[in-house]
C-alpha cells in the first residue's frame, strides 16, 4: 500500500518561509519521481514543482524562484522549500508520485 503523509503547512506572515515534508511508503523511493501540487479554494489544481530520480527539478512559473523542491532517498522523503511566500500560495498542498496523492496539507499565507 502506498502512503504519502505531507507534514509542515501552517500559517506564515507574507514574505515568510515554510518547509513541507513529504515521506513515502509502499514504494521504491529512489526509483519514482516526486513532485507537489495545490489546489487554492474555488480554483483547480496546479502543479508546483517536480523532481525525478536523477535529481533534476522543474517549476511552475508562478513559483520559479522561491521555491525549491529537494529529496533525500536515505529517507524516503521529498521537500518542498518556500520562500518569499505570497498570499496567493494560500492552498492545500499536496504530494504526488505517479498516481498517487498525499491527504494533503494547508498553507495559509496572511498577515
Amino acid at each position: 500500500q502506498v502512503q504519502l503523509v505531507e507534514s509542515g503547512g501552517g500559517l506564515v506572515q507574507p514574505g515568510g518561509s515554510l518547509r513541507l515534508s513529504c515521506t513515502a511508503s509502499g514504494i521504491i523511493f529512489s526509483l519514482a519521481g516526486m513532485g507537489w501540487d495545490r489546489q487554492a479554494p474555488g480554483k483547480a489544481r496546479e502543479w508546483v514543482a517536480r523532481i525525478n530520480t536523477g535529481g533534476t527539478t522543474k517549476y511552475a512559473d508562478s513559483v520559479k524562484g522561491r521555491f525549491t523542491i529537494s529529496r533525500d532517498n536515505a529517507k524516503n522523503t521529498v521537500y518542498l522549500h518556500m520562500n518569499s511566500l505570497k498570499p496567493e500560495d494560500t492552498a492545500v498542498y499536496y504530494c504526488v508520485s505517479n498516481i498517487w496523492r498525499g491527504q494533503g496539507i494547508q498553507v495559509t499565507v496572511s498577515s
